[in-house]
């Protein structure tokens, strides 16, 4: 298998603290599939606020997590994005259960989104480091990446987590959700096609060195 790497090869890196280099494998790697649809939740945005108010108010601070995960297609990095009723995408994820962990929460969505079944039978999803935290002062769809001082009361904390891929893995995905490969270079700061989260994580990804590792 040869390397290649976007700062050059890895023997002419300057540093040698391997925690940002990043292994990429090609697309052509993984194989995919389908099963039943997941039920969606809200119809219509007013259906959303009202859900999410029902449950602030017995649990508080709503959390989501959400996975970064690339693969290599054409020699470049593409991040793996759900698009939901063909109109609007999302980061694998959702929110958590009450007093669940970042990691077990973030792994069981994944499980239910990406793979065949939920029982956490199947390989594990090595999750790596937070890449960011975004907030939502308020029940609105306005998200900050920091948590403005005037705000007490935050509604809801979405934490972003590097997912790392084997070399090969089978993802299966409902069938009302289309799993896609968007390359970094049409998602950075695209707001209006990807929104304020998605369009910022190519900025999250700028300390790591990619290594796009051939057959």
């Amino acid at each position: 298998m040869s390397v290649v790497s976007n700062r050059g090869s890895l023997e002419n890196e300057n540093t040698s603290d391997q925690r940002y280099v990043l292994d990429i494998y090609p697309l052509s790697n993984y194989y995919f599939g389908s099963k039943e649809s997941i039920p969606f939740k809200d119809e219509t945005l007013h259906d959303r606020v009202q859900r999410m108010k029902s449950i602030y108010a017995v649990h508080g601070l709503r959390t989501c997590v959400e996975a970064v995960i690339l693969v290599e297609l054409f020699k470049h990095p593409h991040l793996l994005l759900l698009q939901v009723r063909n109109s609007f995408f999302k980061l694998p994820g959702g929110r958590l259960r009450p007093g669940e962990s970042d990691i077990d929460g973030l792994k069981r969505k994944l499980m239910r989104k990406l793979s065949l079944s939920e029982d956490g039978n199947e390989m594990d999803w090595e999750v790596g480091e937070c890449l960011g935290m975004w907030w939502k002062p308020d029940f609105e769809t306005l998200l900050f990446p920091h948590l403005p001082p005037n705000v007490k009361q935050p509604k809801e904390c979405t934490k972003l987590f590097l997912v790392k891929l084997p070399v090969s893995r089978k993802f299966i995905v409902p069938k009302n959700l289309k799993l896609l490969a968007v390359p970094l270079c049409q998602v950075h700061e695209n707001h209006k096609t990807y929104g304020q989260v998605i369009s910022g994580v190519p900025l999250l990804l700028s300390k790591f060195s990619f290594n796009i590792i051939d057959p």
